[in-house]
């Protein structure tokens, strides 16, 4: 399967409509999302008539795969009613988009998979310039097999390694793509449960839902073992388990697809931006038991935003800490990566969320991440803040994640570079990497990250040695600006 997604990646690049990572992760997403389509309509059909009862297709008979994309007689490709060139473009663009798109407006279940149909296609266009290079590719794709669990589960994987690819391009691709390694420690400590509803805020590609709905499906997912579930928990985990929001429209179909891919048909993902809604208004049926995040950092955003929250930043940052603060139920755990700044910075946005922060939750655990985790899109020094909603803070165990070599875009983080750090959080047993401090201890709010047991010995001068050595600096760079002066009158002369 890897090997034919190689082939058609390819075969994009010599497209003139495509150009980039970005371009051919999202036309092979939709080409394969509905060949995965077809493929579980005809296993339905297939259950239900085991049943004795009739299976309402989603799709109309004309805009399934098996009829457009690749028509068969007798088990082989019907070449004589196969689309291909102009024509096939003509009934993509023209007939199948269209088609797909009217979805959203016919029905009003936002939980149907005919809804999520038209979520998806409602901000996606068929690229593919060539029709001869589309009707290449639908070969190809055709001969992929997703009726069983085995193969859903490979087609699962192979759709990661195209988001990672895409997120490895650098750009504006790092939306779409925060580092596994990461995401799978952070939900291993949460350790969502079935029965629990989970939430992403800024959820792009959906990485953290999915390693929760891993965590909670299977018992060992390298072997894909399924964890024996009762029909009320699963249809619970499909249907009212998973939320997030995302405003920019590429990332939500990749979201959503990377959903339905892997097996959860009916997440509640909503195109919208988050922070758009007033946080003082939400009531505690509203909040989540588990939040996952890696929110976007850096921004600037405008006082109409800003109104929605209680405490006033245009720092991007310190909003998605405050919707996430308030966005947690009683009892509920969270865990957020955040920029170094939110740790150290102490002006009164800033000092006022981490005070709200450290009164109203229980931040037990902060991970300090090296530099270079979100290489090659984001270069920021970050962490990853575990708060629970379950009283205040009494102490703060730090851990310090420091990898053999320093990380570059070939060379990533690892889950091993965690092994310590997960072994140890629970117990808060101190090694040279971590540290306990009291909230007592804590001035001005700053919580950051610095390592006791790595302190250099700092020489500290008197204030007259000080001031020699700044005239000596000074009387170095008058003799060094002498000499630039004789040099340049020199050529002049």
């Amino acid at each position: 399967m890897e090997s034919k997604i190689n082939r058609i990646t390819d075969i994009l690049r010599r497209d003139d409509g495509i150009s980039g990572a970005m371009h051919y992760t999202e036309q092979i997403s939709w080409i394969l999302f509905l060949k995965f389509l077809n493929d579980l309509e005809e296993t339905k059909n297939e259950d239900a008539q085991l049943d004795g009862e009739v299976y309402n297709y989603i799709l109309e008979e004309k805009y399934r795969w098996g009829i457009w994309a690749v028509p068969k007689k007798d088990g082989k490709i019907d070449l004589l009613n196969s689309k291909s060139g102009d024509d096939l473009l003509e009934f993509v663009n023209k007939e199948l988009f269209p088609y797909l798109k009217s979805f959203k407006n016919i029905t009003e279940n936002p939980k149907s998979i005919k809804y999520k149909i038209g979520a998806i296609f409602e901000f996606l266009d068929n690229r593919i310039a060539n029709g001869h290079t589309l009707r290449e590719i639908l070969d190809i794709i055709d001969d992929m097999d997703f009726h069983n669990q085995s193969d859903l589960f490979q087609l699962s994987l192979i759709y990661e390694k195209l988001l990672k690819d895409m997120g490895s391009d650098g750009g504006n691709s790092g939306e779409f793509y925060t580092p596994r390694p990461l995401i799978k420690v952070m939900v291993d400590v949460l350790d969502p449960e079935v029965g629990q509803t989970i939430y992403d805020p800024a959820v792009g590609s959906c990485g953290f839902l999915i390693e929760a709905y891993n965590h909670i499906r299977y018992v060992d997912i390298k072997e894909n073992k399924q964890r024996d579930l009762s029909v009320e928990q699963l249809k619970f985990l499909n249907e009212d388990t998973f939320f997030g929001n995302e405003k920019t429209p590429l990332s939500y179909v990749m979201g959503v697809m990377n959903m339905i891919l892997h097996g959860v048909e009916s997440p509640n993902i909503a195109k919208t931006n988050t922070l758009t809604k007033d946080i003082r208004g939400l009531e505690e049926k509203d909040r989540y038991d588990c939040i996952l995040a890696n929110p976007p950092f850096g921004g600037k955003e405008k006082d109409q935003i800003q109104q929605n929250f209680p405490i006033k930043s245009n720092a991007t940052e310190l909003l998605f800490l405050q919707h996430m603060m308030n966005s947690l139920k009683l009892g509920g755990k969270c865990a957020v990566v955040i920029p170094e700044g939110v740790l150290f910075q102490t002006n009164n946005a800033f000092q006022s969320v981490k005070k709200d922060l450290l009164e109203r939750f229980n931040v037990h655990t902060i991970l300090s991440l090296p530099s270079g985790v979100f290489l090659p899109y984001s270069g920021v020094k970050t962490n990853v803040i575990f708060f629970d909603r379950v009283g205040s803070t009494s102490d703060i165990y730090y851990y310090e994640v420091n990898p053999p070599y320093k990380l570059t875009k070939n060379k990533p983080i690892n889950y091993e570079h965690f092994k310590e750090f997960l072994q140890n959080w629970k117990t808060r047993e101190l090694t040279e990497n971590s540290w306990i401090v009291k909230k007592d201890e804590i001035k001005d709010f700053d919580i950051s990250a610095k390592n006791p047991n790595k302190n250099e010995d700092i020489v500290h001068k008197s204030p007259i040695e000080l001031v020699e050595n700044i005239k000596d600096n000074n009387k170095e760079i008058n003799d060094l600006m002498d000499e630039i002066e004789m040099i340049l009158i020199g050529k002049d002369i």
